[in-house]
């Protein structure tokens, strides 16, 4: 997938052995679980890819480069070991969806025809970035 990095997460049994708790060595506070082996996955994603999303205006620490499988191996030999992909745009884009309002100049013989056209200019304005962007 485009734009996608890969951590190593450590999934851990949980205690009453109803899924697993997972971590992330790398990144410090990142943590996640799921009741089964498959939702466990899903939500180590998610976690990663929330934790990388450096959008957010509050954004301020640097973000270690993952460690090899062989060395999170080393230091949880007994545990299950997976490189997990993660997607910060993916899903700052699913979960930052909120309206931005924004001010933006056009000739006025251009905002008359486009009344009369009843073009909506939030659409239009979101196409061309869309498009602009390569998105």
């Amino acid at each position: 997938m485009k734009n996608s990095i890969y951590y190593p997460a450590v999934f851990h049994a949980s205690e009453n052995s109803k899924g697993y708790w997972v971590e992330f060595p790398d990144l410090p506070g990142c943590f996640t679980e799921g009741k089964t082996d498959e939702e466990a996955v899903e939500m180590a994603k998610e976690a990663l890819s929330l934790y990388l999303d450096s959008s957010d205006e509050n954004f301020d620490f640097i973000i270690s480069k993952p460690s090899s499988l062989k060395d999170i191996q080393l230091l949880f030999p007994d545990e299950i070991i997976m490189l997990i992909e993660g997607n910060p745009e993916y899903y700052s884009r699913k979960y930052n969806t909120k309206a931005v309002k924004k001010t933006l100049t056009i000739p006025q013989w251009l905002n008359d025809l486009a009344i009369k056209k009843n073009i909506n200019f939030s659409q239009v304005l979101q196409e061309a970035l869309i498009a602009k962007l390569e998105l």
